[in-house]
């Protein structure tokens, strides 16, 4: 089975055969949403929309724990992430896929360990490749076979959130060598390391980050919704090739 995580215009899996929703509790809450247990081409996955069905919840309220424990408590073989991201590298356009290899995490007061509390002893975990090498690969594999383009490699800015950065924070990150930025990919990324569950993501590019292209004076919340729109689908037969392939 295959987990999805779906982000800012990705609510549902629109190829899902639903079977079953279920509640879940977990000893760190309840998830953003119920998990959705269906089939896509006869494979099974299990789905769930990070900032809750409607998407009411913003990206630093997210109960990480809870969604990834929850997650992992259905035995899945991975995790692929779906997130929206704002491009701050040139040649990533609105509308592109990226599919990042390392992380920049800015993000602060959020709840990111397993292990801590009284009773737990301290445990550090290897971050130095935050995303999961062979899932990466296997996704990298599944969008040749269908002739969409993925970019390959990226550093991910993950910010607190939901306020969009300031044009300067933007030249800060790049000076720091992020290529996209988000506010997702942490603390998901390390919760499913500490869980040993493989992890891995698809960036939608929603919009040129502020004080590029054409956000240089400001972003356009419409546009991004209309990018979101028309790239998801993408995203979807990607993951769908992921299901039915023999690796």
């Amino acid at each position: 089975m295959l987990a999805v995580i779906g982000g800012s215009g990705l609510t549902q899996l629109a190829s899902l055969e639903l079977v079953e929703r279920q509640r879940r509790r977990t000893p760190y809450g309840e998830p953003s949403a119920a998990l959705s247990f269906g089939r896509i081409s006869g494979c099974p996955v299990v789905f769930l929309a990070r900032h809750g069905d409607d998407h009411g919840i913003p990206p630093h309220q997210v109960n990480y724990r809870a969604n990834i424990w929850a997650l992992r408590e259905c035995g899945p073989v991975g995790i692929v992430a779906v997130a929206a991201v704002g491009s701050i590298r040139a040649n990533l356009s609105p509308g592109d896929l990226v599919m990042p290899d390392q992380i920049i995490d800015y993000t602060w007061g959020r709840e990111s360990t397993y292990h801590e509390g009284p009773e737990r002893a301290v445990r550090h975990v290897d971050f130095t490749e935050p995303f999961d090498r062979r899932l990466r690969q296997r996704l990298a594999r599944a969008a040749a076979a269908i002739g969409i383009d993925l970019a390959h490699s990226a550093v991910y800015a993950a910010t607190q959130g939901p306020r969009l950065e300031t044009a300067a924070e933007i030249n800060r990150l790049e000076r720091d060598g992020a290529d996209v930025v988000g506010m997702t990919a942490m603390p998901e990324a390390v919760l499913a390391r500490e869980l040993g569950v493989p992890y891995a993501a698809i960036n939608v590019v929603a919009n040129y980050a502020a004080g590029r292209g054409d956000s240089r004076e400001g972003i356009s919340l419409e546009a991004i919704h209309d990018v979101l729109g028309e790239s998801m689908h993408q995203v979807l037969a990607v993951i769908e090739r992921l299901l039915t392939s023999d690796d």
